[in-house]
């Protein structure tokens, strides 16, 4: 018995060890290969397995990330609105049932359309007002909302699914008329000051915030600064910033505790109501789960790129946080495979070469979801707007893209299967007869 004990002690770091090498490996190859610049933490039963920031944080003054820079979160933001909603929904505030008309009476249809539709994108109010928040210096809030209620609803309320950034903007100013003080005083002391996240605020165009990012995005495969944004108007879908470690202390707090939300109000928040998978400011088992209950939210905008992962019952919690538009969510989907034990390639630099085009119209075909088309001596994926470019005989990459097609043959040499990889994660798909 003491000899197996003895044995465990020595493999159980040994493992760990290895499988912080691999997700470090990982992120290294995305920093050196595909210029990923931002923050990066990996936990599991609350262990650190990665810790690590990457890049710049400002390009100007070359001036490095640390694990401490603070990020502008995009979406990833939704979740603390639609929580601070249930917390006044706990105090017996407001209702899930409540109408919109209760607190914009001359809202169109605002009778029709309940809390609870906002929250789970189910209102039918359209995606943006950015042509606002993106021009407009000079702006206040009843002429934001009379712009909003100017737009037509996309269907009924309540029978169809459409992402809206606008109906979580009118939750987060319903939050300031209940509680009679800003989106931003209501946040800091009912959700980040009980959380101890003291490097987490909501922007503003004025504020110094000390460790702040600076956002990038491109343009023409160059990157330039993003552009303006009012953000006194870009708020509860955007608006907050935070690091890494801040959002591993919302995940505990969220998740492993009642000091946010009570076990009732958590339930609701964590529940699937739609076909998109969407909870209330999250999304429940999304497709990229990897078959394993995941609880998450991406966001995107203008170089601000997250993700926000925490796959339940294994107790792995994921964010990447990036200020130059790489493709967070893909390498947080990529860190969980390898934690998952699934193959996961690195990424290189792909390398185009010339192949006999004859071959092609064997590649050509059905493979489960993925269509492969041939047009001109050309290969495409799922349409004729995505090349595919040879790299071997049997391998393609498309360009600007994280994703490779591999072609496999049986022993007679006929292709049975293709292997696609994103973000390194493979996937087998049989080609039909």
């Amino acid at each position: 018995m003491k000899y197996y004990t003895i044995l465990l002690i020595l493999i159980t770091p040994l493992a760990f060890a290895q499988q912080e090498t691999t997700l470090e490996s990982y992120m290294d190859a995305q920093a050196s290969i595909n210029n990923f610049s931002g923050t990066v933490l990996v936990t599991k039963n609350d262990s650190t397995l990665l810790k690590k920031a990457y890049g710049t944080a400002d390009y100007e003054w070359k001036i490095p990330n640390t694990i401490d820079t603070k990020f502008s979160l995009a979406s990833v933001s939704k979740q603390f609105t639609a929580v601070a909603i249930m917390q006044l929904i706990e105090k017996g505030k407001m209702s899930l049932d409540d109408k919109l008309v209760k607190y914009y009476p001359d809202f169109p249809k605002g009778d029709q359309i309940t809390i609870k539709m906002m929250l789970t994108h189910n209102a039918g109010l359209q995606m943006d007002y950015d042509e606002l928040y993106l021009t407009k210096t000079s702006l206040d809030k009843d002429s934001v909302a009379n712009y909003i209620m100017q737009k037509p609803l996309l269907f009924k309320p309540g029978s169809n699914t459409a992402y809206s950034n606008i109906g979580y903007y009118l939750l987060a100013r319903i939050i300031e008329k209940i509680y009679n003080q800003s989106y931003s005083a209501y946040l800091k002391v009912n959700l980040f000051d009980k959380a101890k996240m003291y490097n987490t605020g909501v922007s503003t165009n004025d504020s110094i915030v000390f460790k702040s990012a600076k956002t990038y995005y491109k343009k023409d495969d160059t990157l330039i600064k993003n552009p303006y944004i009012n953000w006194s108007f870009n708020i509860g879908h955007d608006g907050i910033y935070s690091t890494v470690e801040d959002l591993y202390l919302w995940n505990k707090a969220l998740f492993n505790s009642t000091i946010i939300l009570n076990e009732v109000s958590k339930k609701k928040v964590l529940t699937s109501y739609n076909d998109q998978k969407f909870g209330f400011g999250l999304m429940v088992n999304p497709f990229y789960n990897q078959n394993h209950k995941l609880i998450a939210h991406d966001g995107g905008f203008y170089g601000a790129m997250t993700s926000f992962n925490k796959f339940t019952n294994d107790n792995i919690f994921i964010t990447v946080l990036s200020n130059n538009q790489s493709p967070s969510y893909l390498i947080a989907y990529g860190l969980a495979a390898i934690l998952f034990k699934k193959s996961v390639e690195l990424p290189y630099k792909h390398q185009l070469v010339k192949i006999n085009p004859i071959l092609y119209s064997e590649y050509a075909g059905y493979y489960g979801s993925v269509t492969i088309l041939k047009r001109n001596k050309k290969l495409y994926y799922a349409n004729y707007d995505t090349e595919l470019l040879p790299e071997s005989d049997v391998k393609f990459f498309i360009a600007n893209n994280d994703k490779t097609i591999e072609f496999i043959k049986n022993k007679k040499g006929k292709v049975t299967k293709i292997i696609v990889r994103k973000a390194g994660v493979a996937e087998i798909k049989k080609k039909a007869k």
